[in-house]
């Protein structure tokens, strides 16, 4: 059996750059710590977008560019990226708050081989890791999905916590 580790939008632009917050700034050792002593798959999504994202119907209901591709600011923060490379993880780019393409990934593993869990942490838990969670617990309802809140961060303490009260309501896990 598989245990997944899915690190989600670490991103500098989440951490200290547009949509920055110190919240987010104090998980980074806690993540960095989380992949080092992971053992099982690690998978990374990156918030993705173009120059066009104000135009985008979130660019309309969030007008702060932010993960514009190939800008410093869509980059994952350098010693989390340098780590999760080093595990040989896989990257996800995705142009929207939940990944598909990851959920299909994950479902072509699990028809080769037993996932045991599936693991979440990562920015911001009100936004992009509760709606990766809720598709992987709709995806795979019989697979163990946990959010770790301490490797976690919302865009305020407030929304990080209803997005935890949520997600344990659909049956997630939170630790």
């Amino acid at each position: 059996m598989k245990k997944f580790l899915i690190v989600i939008d670490m991103q500098k632009d989440f951490i200290d750059g547009a949509l920055g917050t110190k919240e987010a700034q104090q998980i980074v050792k806690k993540v960095m710590k989380k992949i080092e002593l992971f053992e099982g798959e690690i998978c990374c999504t990156r918030d993705t977008h173009q120059n066009n994202y104000l135009e985008t119907q979130e660019g309309r209901n969030l007008p702060v560019v932010h993960c514009i591709k190939g800008s410093q600011g869509w980059e994952i923060e350098p010693g989390l990226e340098e780590a999760m490379t080093e595990k040989g993880a896989k990257f996800f780019d995705k142009n929207t708050f939940g990944s598909l393409d990851l959920a299909h990934y994950l479902g072509k593993i699990e028809k080769k081989e037993q996932i045991e869990s599936i693991e979440l942490i990562g920015l911001c838990t009100d936004i992009c890791v509760i709606s990766n969670a809720i598709i992987l617990k709709a995806a795979f309802p019989e697979i163990p999905i946990i959010v770790d809140s301490s490797c976690c961060a919302g865009v305020t303490p407030q929304s990080h916590e209803n997005a935890l009260k949520a997600m344990e309501m659909c049956q997630i896990h939170v630790i």
